[in-house]
């Protein structure tokens, strides 16, 4: 049988896309002493840029991808206890960290706002249910360099750990095999994409990860499918970039 964490990731993939699908259907300073005078501060340069502000929960919550926005997917609001569980993620290699944190929606860092949702891509027909892919989309903005550096600790991450390591969510483990590049994207600033593998007992267990930066929002798309086997979310990520600008 599958380890816990993997049967109640699938379990709760299928869970939502049936619920998903049942509700679509009905400075420049001066520093110094200037002819012997005590320095004193020089007014800021014209062209120098103000530190970036991070955007509040409720102005990503705006920037979040809508239904109207993604007719081929069902979507809803993450909810208090997925964001719950998700701030539970470990790993037993400190340097994996972020990547578990990218994968479980988690924040990386510390963001000044956070905002989510979930797409389940709609099944051509009702037998395909299971087969559905469900994307947790997870926005997170922060001051200054944060999210340039939030990008960075994932994309570290997902080097180091290309061997595998175990994650862990609200109590439960689960060994990755490997961390392999996913199929390249182009949004925003810059992107990233990986595919985790799970091996557990025979059984295979993908997740398809997407990360993008977009001025100090990071947005990650973290992918999986009752089946296992889930596809880079492409259409989602696309309209969510464009939205962030």
């Amino acid at each position: 049988m599958r380890s816990t964490l993997v049967r109640r990731t699938v379990l709760t993939a299928s869970a939502v896309s049936l619920a998903l699908l049942a509700t679509a259907c009905g400075s420049d300073k001066a520093d110094g002493k200037v002819g012997g005078a005590t320095p004193t501060p020089s007014a800021p340069s014209a062209a120098a840029a103000p530190a970036a502000k991070g955007k509040t929960d409720a102005e990503l919550g705006a920037l979040l991808v809508t239904q109207a926005e993604l007719p081929t997917h069902a979507v809803r609001p993450a909810g208090a206890a997925e964001l719950a569980a998700a701030a539970s993620a470990g790993s037993d290699k400190p340097e994996c960290l972020p990547l578990v944190k990218a994968q479980s929606s988690a924040p990386v860092g510390t963001p000044v706002g956070r905002a989510g949702t979930k797409a389940v891509a709609i099944p051509k027909s009702a037998g395909d249910v299971l087969g559905a892919t469900v994307t947790s989309i997870a926005l997170a903005s922060y001051d200054g360099k944060g999210a340039e550096e939030a990008f960075a600790a994932v994309k570290a991450a997902g080097t180091a750990c290309a061997g595998g390591f175990t994650g862990s969510q609200a109590g439960d483990s689960l060994k990755i095999q490997k961390v392999v590049p996913g199929a390249a994207v182009t949004a925003g600033d810059e992107a990233i994409a990986y595919t985790t593998v799970a091996d557990v007992e025979g059984e295979k267990a993908a997740t398809e990860l997407v990360v993008v930066r977009k001025g100090n929002i990071v947005a990650t798309f973290s992918a999986v499918s009752p089946s296992g086997s889930a596809e880079q979310p492409k259409a989602v990520v696309e309209i969510q970039a464009k939205k962030l600008g």
